[in-house]
């Protein structure tokens, strides 16, 4: 076996329909007992334990204890980051499963991924801040440009407070539908915060579709977009 991080293992794992469909599921950032996961990989609660193990003992989920129930979430944004990436790939080289229905154009403009916006919506908005540099892009990576900190303080966003975290406060992760990057990092968690706090758009229900009010896309674009 050559060195290195052993990648056969974890495609493995996600390679799994039933793994995968549980994966995507916790795309949305929130914890689900194995019930609720059991459902989204279409098995049984005993087949569902079972790769909830497989996965644990991966290091792709943690799971949390509250009460008589146990909640199951993924390992963190790097895993989310992977997830979204081979999710990209899919969709350039197929095949491609049937259409979900009238969601999958809003899935395409603005979704969570994880904990940050992902869509047509996020890849705009990073554009736009590249190109104004108030961040800056090197190569694969994005950085704070100069005047990056300052711009974001103005509108709310601690950029400092994210830098205590041992997340990266900037970095790219590549977006499925568009298959260009948005925005991850502990910043665009914080831009995903502000637009929900600020009621420009919400979540809706058992979905990662995040929905703009007309009022909020005005706003959202104003501020993001320039």
């Amino acid at each position: 076996m050559k060195d290195g991080p052993d990648i056969a293992r974890i495609a493995s794992l996600v390679g799994d329909p039933a793994r995968a469909n549980m994966l995507t599921a916790l795309m949305a950032g929130a914890a689900l007992t194995a019930s609720e996961l059991a459902l989204e990989a279409g098995v049984t609660l005993s087949t569902a334990s079972s790769h909830l193990t497989k996965l644990m003992e991966g290091g792709l989920l943690t799971v949390a204890s509250e009460g008589r129930h146990r909640y199951y979430g993924l390992a963190g944004p790097q895993v989310a980051s992977m997830l979204e990436a081979i999710m990209g790939v899919a969709a350039g080289v197929g095949p491609k499963r049937a259409r979900p229905g009238p969601r999958e154009p809003k899935m395409r403009e603005a979704r969570v991924c994880y904990d940050h916006l992902a869509g047509e919506h996020a890849v705009r908005m990073l554009d736009s801040l590249v190109e104004r540099r108030i961040l800056v892009r090197d190569g694969g990576s994005i950085g704070l440009g100069r005047t990056g900190a300052t711009h974001f303080a103005a509108i709310g966003i601690d950029v400092e407070a994210g830098r205590k975290s041992r997340r990266p406060v900037c970095r790219a992760c590549l977006d499925w539908s568009v298959r260009r990057s948005h925005l991850a990092g502990t910043l665009g968690a914080a831009i995903l915060d502000k637009i929900l706090a600020e009621k420009w758009a919400r979540r809706e229900k058992d979905s990662r579709v995040v929905t703009f009010s007309p009022k909020g896309r005005m706003e959202f674009e104003r501020v993001f977009l320039g």
